[in-house]
């Protein structure tokens, strides 16, 4: 810090969102991160919170069982600590049926259906905090994802080393399962010779080598991937110098599973060889990179996925 210059304010990411959808994972992990921790404090508590800037970062959970909760409180409350904080809201949420199946495994009751559907409590969950997803800076669909997907992803948001500079994502999907929401660049694989179509590639992956065999034989495929790199040697250096954090770029194909795979392994390449910090994901593949079983943040599967040996 140089003379007279204000030290930096005091970091505050404030995670709220649907209930069962992965906040006590992010909590956990962004306290791993060096956060100091607090979940489901009364609205109230964060007008008194100590703004010290010398102090460790802090990750507040707060989500409808909060004693005083009230949308129009929680946004006023936001806005007020944006003068003492370096203030990041994060909003997590997942479809109804996800949320659905995930209340049904852990058997436990919705906040706002102790007695009536469930599917009625989300989706009045849903209605009542809209305001706060739209007034979040970073929205995240766990619906797909798994407890090390969400990990990483908050890893790449909230690291403690402000030097390491852009985080990227390279993702691939499927167009069926619709696009990604969080992707800020989509590029369309379809035109690619379909391994689909070859008997003894249709079970195989991008990831396996004689389907990316296939592709690469495909004539349009290294201008394909050449162009891409071009932008994104442009683009990258642009969004770094404009304080962006973090950057989503997602490949798709009719599938998920072969083009779009082996495109976003070969881009995600590419720009780790170049001195990017590149996390790769394939969100329809039905594996995570170290090809665990896939299940959605937050269930009681996916918690033993992370936790066993």
């Amino acid at each position: 810090m140089t003379a007279g210059s204000e030290p930096a304010l005091r970091r505050l990411v404030l995670v709220t969102g649907m209930s069962g959808a992965g906040r006590s994972i992010a909590l956990k992990e962004l306290e791993d991160l060096g956060f100091e921790a607090i979940d489901n404090i009364p609205l109230a508590m964060l007008d008194g919170m100590d703004a010290d800037r010398s102090g460790r970062p802090l990750a507040v959970g707060i989500d409808t069982r909060a004693r005083d909760f009230a949308v129009e409180g929680m946004l006023d409350r936001m806005t007020g600590a944006a003068a003492r904080f370096d203030i990041a809201p994060v909003f997590l949420h997942a479809d109804d049926e996800t949320l659905a199946q995930r209340y049904r495994e852990t058997r436990r009751r919705h906040p706002m259906a102790p007695d009536g559907s469930l599917i009625a409590g989300i989706e009045q969950e849903r209605r009542l905090l809209e305001p706060l997803r739209r007034a979040a800076d970073i929205v995240i669909d766990t619906s797909l994802l798994t407890v090390h997907d969400l990990r990483r992803l908050l890893r790449a948001h909230f690291t403690s080393d402000p030097q390491e500079g852009m985080s990227i994502f390279v993702t691939s999907f499927s167009f069926r399962m619709g696009l990604p929401r969080e992707a800020d660049l989509v590029f369309d694989t379809r035109f690619l010779s379909n391994p689909h179509y070859r008997e003894e590639l249709r079970p195989l992956t991008g990831r396996d080598k004689e389907v990316g065999a296939h592709i690469e034989k495909d004539p349009d495929f290294a201008p394909f991937l050449e162009g891409i790199s071009g932008l994104l040697q442009t683009l990258l250096p642009r969004y770094a110098r404009e304080g962006r954090a973090y950057l989503t770029i997602a490949l798709g194909c009719t599938g998920g599973r072969h083009r779009s795979v082996f495109t976003a392994e070969a881009l995600a390449s590419l720009l780790r060889e170049r001195g990017w910090r590149a996390t790769l994901t394939h969100r329809d593949l039905g594996v995570t990179l170290d090809r665990e079983p896939q299940h959605a943040a937050g269930s009681p599967a996916a918690t033993k996925t992370e936790n066993s040996p």
